[in-house]
């Protein structure tokens, strides 16, 4: 089971209590209950679907339930299917009763608004252009409730910075829910029109149709993610006393983009140069990469080639962009004594920089089977002694902002042994450490 902070924990739970006391007034409402049970076995139905064939969710079903039932029968629409969705991650139950509880609270509210602005006049009417403006209300407060609250887990459960978490959360979610608000609203009118709730059905066909060519895309996310995950184990059972250290690099990578406030696509790309920082090891001698004992200059100078060899791995996958330039030019140095090409500053590219930070720091805060771990503080002591030098100071004062407000754990990567003399490689640690290593 993957741990979740207990602040996230209870964060959940007031969003679910959130939820139940919006279904409370259930017993007296006059709704008709065959229309909810209808709603809720579509939305059911395609959480169902989507857990086979990642397709989407039917937003347009809940917010047909919201422009046509009263607020507690609305929300209740989005309970089964929130509590049948599929979960990638572990606590599977906790994800699930977060996503009802979020649905609930954000339908209720939409409903509130639609109702309130006399919206269930205008769509039995159906009044044009009227019924327009109570709809698009509830869908503003719906994408506004459904984006506060995931900016709250992004801050309790992931720890995104409280200044980046809502960043361009709410534009980002608009369009697409302004979309299935529109087709919700379709679905409202012809079901109060003499045509009936079959012809409302017929709206889903278009958005089924959506749903696939998005299931398309994450399909295709889905391939690229493996291709790294390949690309990283071939790396790991070569180099077993780095085992574990990309996917690290990528983690701190993308702690110091966040912190840069950079976009959300730039931030995994540069998740993605941290963990392939190192694929151009593939290309070395396992020998030396194994090597018990001080390297000589000639195979110093084989190791180096490691950023080239991993260059030429990854320059024909398009879909890494900058990431390409990071694992060409991590071992830059901003003084120009790095490798290959000893670019200076500016000339090194800015993803390089970033994964150069992350990469030392993990190196030193990880157990190698040729020295002991350093202490967290000494390791950012030792990064903010080197930066203007060899390190970027905006990346090391990001990765120290970052660490200290939330930890870091760092992770034994090879089993503990009585170190040889001398460092094998040296390969991921800053000047003050092994001014030599590659």
């Amino acid at each position: 089971m993957e741990a979740i902070p207990a602040r996230a924990r209870v964060y959940v739970a007031v969003v679910a209590l959130g939820g139940l006391l919006c279904l409370l007034s259930l017993p007296t409402v006059r709704t008709p209950w065959w229309a909810v049970a209808l709603l809720a076995l579509l939305y059911a139905g395609g959480e169902l679907i989507a857990r086979r064939r990642p397709a989407g969710t039917c937003y347009p079903v809940l917010l047909a339930g919201a422009f046509l039932l009263p607020p507690p029968a609305a929300a209740l629409v989005a309970v089964p299917g929130a509590l049948l969705s599929s979960v990638e991650q572990r606590p599977a139950g906790l994800r699930r009763i977060w996503r009802a509880g979020q649905l609930v609270l954000a339908v209720w509210a939409a409903a509130r608004a639609h109702w309130a602005l006399g919206g269930r006049h205008a769509v039995v009417a159906p009044d044009f252009p009227y019924a327009l403006l109570p709809a698009g209300a509830a869908v503003l407060v719906f994408c506004l409730v459904l984006t506060a609250l995931d900016g709250g887990i992004l801050v309790l459960a992931e720890r995104v910075p409280v200044r980046r978490a809502w960043r361009g959360l709410f534009p980002r979610s608009l369009a697409a829910v302004a979309a299935h608000g529109l087709a919700g609203l379709m679905m409202a009118v012809l079901w109060r029109s003499p045509y009936g709730p079959v012809a409302a059905l017929l709206v889903l066909l278009p958005m089924w149709v959506s749903w696939w060519v998005f299931a398309q895309y994450h399909r295709e996310r889905a391939a690229h993610r493996a291709t790294i995950r390949a690309l990283v184990q071939a790396v790991d059972i070569k180099d077993g006393y780095t085992r574990g250290h990309s996917e690290r690099v990528g983690q701190a990578s993308m702690m110091i983009a966040r912190e840069l406030g950079m976009d959300d696509e730039r931030v995994e790309t540069l998740r993605f140069a941290g963990i392939l920082h190192d694929v151009g090891k593939l290309g070395v001698p396992t020998r030396l990469l194994r090597k018990d004992g001080p390297l000589t200059p000639e195979e110093r100078r084989v190791i180096e080639l490691h950023p080239e060899y991993g260059h030429e791995m990854v320059r024909g996958i398009a879909f890494l962009g900058e990431a390409r330039a990071a694992v060409l030019h991590h071992h830059e140095r901003l003084d120009g004594s790095g490798y290959p090409y000893g670019l200076m500053g500016s000339q090194i590219p800015e993803s390089a920089r970033v994964v150069a930070v992350a990469d030392a720091f993990d190196a030193m805060t990880s157990t190698r089977a040729y020295r002991r771990a350093r202490p967290v503080p000494v390791a950012l002591g030792e990064l903010e002694r080197c930066a203007g030098a060899q390190f970027d100071p905006r990346m090391v004062g990001a990765l120290a902002r970052v660490v200290r407000r939330w930890g870091w754990s760092p992770a034994v990567t090879a089993d503990e042994a009585p170190p040889p003399q001398g460092d094998p490689t040296g390969a991921d640690r800053p000047a003050g450490a092994a001014r030599s290593g590659p």
